[in-house]
């Protein structure tokens, strides 16, 4: 299997504050020998300045001067390591409240959340708050990193309470897979290396459950879907009359000579042929991104759906839908929005704020003053044309849209469609 041909993992870190979230990072990338000599000799430095008797492995995340200075994460960085078995891809997001719609961006194309808890202080309030959000977001796998286990003697005990803390919490949400994995992240253990000061803990080390949680049945292989974001004219000699339509395939499976239907116009066709690289392909898949030939010449612009004749989406213009709000300035009723939903572009209203979430308790708040930056809430709105949609649960890839200010071009709000 080549390198390119490797599965590709994402997954999203979050952490309640020194729960040694970088430090774990770092010893991923540090133990996978991900880092080049450059790093590891400016790390070794900065430990040395600081004073630290140790190489702090949480300088390979904590770039940023701001981050350094007031030892927090406060932006989203990516960072990318392989093994021989699979290709990651970390968003290192940050943690605290104020910051949750950087969390909310990464963690709705993650396959896999890691939370961070302290051994110490067990479940806080933070953990059920991003607990909720990856819940919220559809992450199909949460792994409990308790972390710090050094600093508990590695007690069995103290690690079942935990678990059993845990396991209390997320029976209330909607999380299809959870695992847990007692580790010391400054000492190495069960990071990448099963530790042996933790015999009794019988499970995988984190690197090698990374590596095999399987992740291809967290595709939507039924429901197909194919926006069209651009149509393909080359008007030359040889592809006079030609059309292909390109863009991400959304979910599902497509192969030509299969039968389809083109929305929001109904006429129905058959695929004639399918492109990846500009060669032509027996099937596609998400997230490909292909061009794709019709046996009709139908009429089929940008904004346009392809799908299967017995198996389509919703197609309405009244929505419900959580929303996590990016924007400094609050959301107002019967505000105008533009609206981007897969390769669509449209126009809504807001008119209804149901209710707020506290992200913290996970309740419900119908009683408040005014919608500010990183709150959730769900509400109801109207667009100008139909959205062919799923519910986000069905669907991440068209269960999903975003607001914009048309006057700022601000994107103000990331919306999960119920």
């Amino acid at each position: 299997m080549t390198h390119q041909d490797m599965e590709l993992l994402r997954f999203t870190t979050a952490w309640s504050v020194d729960d040694g979230k970088s430090t774990l990072i770092g010893r991923l990338l540090h133990d996978t020998k991900s880092i080049f000599e450059d790093q590891w000799e400016a790390i070794e430095k900065t430990s040395m300045r600081k004073g630290e008797e140790e190489v702090n492995l949480a300088y390979l995340t904590d770039w940023l001067r701001a981050e350094r200075e007031q030892w927090i994460t406060i932006d989203v960085a990516y960072r990318y390591f392989a093994t021989p078995s699979r290709k990651f891809i970390i968003a290192d997001t940050p943690g605290h409240i104020e910051y949750t719609r950087n969390m909310v961006t990464w963690a709705s194309t993650a396959n896999v959340a890691l939370i961070l808890v302290d051994a110490r202080n067990g479940v806080l309030e933070q953990t059920a708050r991003h607990s909720f959000i990856a819940s919220l977001l559809g992450i199909p796998h949460i792994i409990f990193c308790i972390n710090k286990m050094d600093l508990v003697d590695r007690s069995e005990e103290k690690y079942n309470e935990i678990q059993d803390q845990v396991e209390w919490l997320v029976s209330k949400l909607n999380v299809q897979d959870i695992h847990f994995v007692p580790m010391s992240a400054l000492k190495g253990d069960n990071v990448v290396n099963r530790s042996e000061n933790m015999n009794w803990y019988k499970g995988s080390p984190l690197l090698y459950l990374l590596e095999t949680i399987h992740i291809w049945s967290d595709h939507n292989h039924i429901d197909c879907r194919f926006p069209v974001q651009y149509v393909i004219r080359p008007q030359s000699d040889d592809y006079h009359d030609y059309r292909w339509y390109a863009w991400q395939i959304a979910w599902g499976v497509f192969k030509p000579w299969d039968k389809v239907t083109i929305l929001p116009s109904g006429f129905e066709s058959t695929i004639k042929s399918i492109e990846l690289n500009e060669q032509p392909i027996t099937e596609a898949f998400a997230p490909q991104s292909v061009v794709m030939r019709l046996e009709d010449n139908i009429d089929v612009s940008r904004g346009d759906m392809i799908v299967r004749p017995n198996n389509q989406p919703t197609v309405s213009q009244d929505i419900d839908a959580m929303v996590c709000w990016f924007s400094t300035k609050s959301l107002e009723i019967n505000g105008k929005y533009a609206l981007k939903h897969t390769s669509k572009d449209t126009r809504c209203i807001i008119k209804e704020i149901k209710y707020k979430v506290d992200v913290n308790t996970m309740h419900r708040v119908e009683d408040y003053d005014t919608i500010k930056m990183n709150d959730i809430m769900r509400i109801s709105l109207r667009t100008m044309s139909p959205l062919f949609h799923d519910s986000y649960r069905k669907n991440r890839n068209t269960g999903n849209f975003i607001l914009i200010n048309e006057a700022t071009n601000e994107t103000v709000g990331a919306w999960m469609i119920i």
